[in-house]
């Protein structure tokens, strides 16, 4: 019988994990429990996804406030800092300031407007424009920002993001000025020790204050980058990716996990005879359309994955077929003839009419979205996301 169901996407439970547990039996474990318990067998080519956070929580990948004080103090002096460019969370960022601030006498937090590098609004364009201020040049003090805008809160939270970072960087010990401007060369007339928070753009922000004289130019990703007292690290994002772990310790991006996916991999074919990819996944790349946060504060979606799940989609459009080469054809005459061109088809599409408007993203961001989207972030209790038939076209 002809198969009716595409692709698939499953949260699978699992227990709780903690540091050391054997992450990859886990998996496994869970996965083959799930297929038993709600009737369905693995294929080959299926995908097996590993959220991020419970890779790091087995790794025990765990740092302090402190810890990064220390590193924060080694690196940038401990004296007036710069802070520049951080994302308005609670969860990604706060608890990293509060670590920071305990490493600088001062801190100088320059935030990006309208809204941060994620989406986050601090004021809207329309207020922007109301009051005539341009935010590609304009400095503005705390002063000037209040008075022309006031207090404004997040919409989701109801954080006003600048009294909150101001009273954690005080409560760390700190003295804190605030401004608000997007060109990274503002912090320098404060400050020539810098530390830039932006997560994508972090390798433009620091050639421009090396450029224009900073003294010493860190990004987040420079900090934990080593172990510091004993303490977890990230050799590769540092605190990029970490997430508030308790109220003074976070949990950071997991470390190389490349083994793991290969250990799942083989685990799975030995046991079921299938060849299933695998992967681990952060955020998910996607924007909400109405608050205009874009899901990407991790620094990359997939920490790691199997070779199968390299390159980017090569699928043609079928209603360009149905509306153009075969616009005169319906009924069986219509799906036979689509069906073949599709077995027909280039191994690489590129520049093809007929693939104009599929996602031209890699496969591993595409898939990290709908798993991320699967999982959640909250209670679901699913870390592990098993995806089936994401391969498959029309003619299977």
């Amino acid at each position: 019988m002809e198969r009716k169901v595409g692709t698939v996407s499953r949260g699978i439970r699992c227990p709780i994990i903690r540091e050391g547990d054997d992450l990859a039996k886990i998996v496994v474990d869970s996965v083959l429990e799930a297929a038993e318990s709600e009737g369905f067998s693995l294929r080959d080519r299926d995908v097996i996804s590993v959220t991020e956070s419970v890779v790091a929580r087995a790794q025990g990948n765990y740092a302090s406030t402190e810890d990064i004080a220390a590193d924060v103090r080694s690196k940038l002096g401990g004296g007036t800092i710069g802070v520049i460019f951080p994302i308005l969370s609670r969860n990604r960022f706060a608890i990293c300031l509060k670590g920071i601030a305990k490493g600088a006498k001062k801190i100088v937090l320059m935030l990006s407007y309208p809204s941060d590098e994620v989406g986050n609004e601090l004021v809207t364009w329309d207020q922007l424009d109301n009051a005539g201020v341009n935010p590609y040049s304009d400095v503005l003090t705390l002063e000037k920002y209040r008075t022309l805008f006031g207090e404004n809160k997040h919409p989701f939270t109801g954080i006003d993001y600048v009294a909150y970072y101001s009273d954690l960087i005080r409560e760390a010990g700190a003295e804190v000025e605030v401004i608000f401007a997007n060109n990274p060369r503002a912090v320098l007339q404060y400050t020539k020790n810098v530390l830039t928070c932006d997560i994508h753009t972090r390798a433009r922000t620091k050639r421009i204050l090396k450029a224009a004289g900073a003294n010493v130019v860190c990004g987040m990703d420079d900090i934990l980058n080593a172990p510091v007292n004993g303490s977890g690290c990230n050799e590769r994002f540092g605190l990029l990716g970490s997430n508030k772990s308790t109220e003074d310790k976070i949990k950071l991006f997991p470390r190389d996990c490349t083994d793991l996916v290969y250990e799942i991999q083989k685990s799975v074919l030995n046991r079921t005879g299938k060849h299933v990819e695998v992967m681990v996944y952060g955020d998910g790349a996607f924007k909400d359309p109405v608050g205009k946060i874009w899901e990407l504060a991790d620094p990359c979606v997939s920490v790691a994955n199997t070779d199968g799940l390299e390159g980017t989609p090569n699928e043609i459009k079928l209603k360009y077929l149905a509306d153009n080469d075969f616009k005169d054809l319906s009924g069986e005459a219509l799906k036979d003839a689509i069906s073949e061109r599709i077995r027909e088809k280039e191994d690489n599409l590129v520049g093809n009419m007929a693939s104009q408007g599929t996602t031209p993203r890699r496969l591993t961001d595409l898939i990290g979205s709908l798993c991320d989207l699967t999982s959640g972030s909250g209670d679901k209790g699913t870390p592990i996301i098993l995806i089936q038939g994401y391969f498959d076209n029309f003619t299977d």
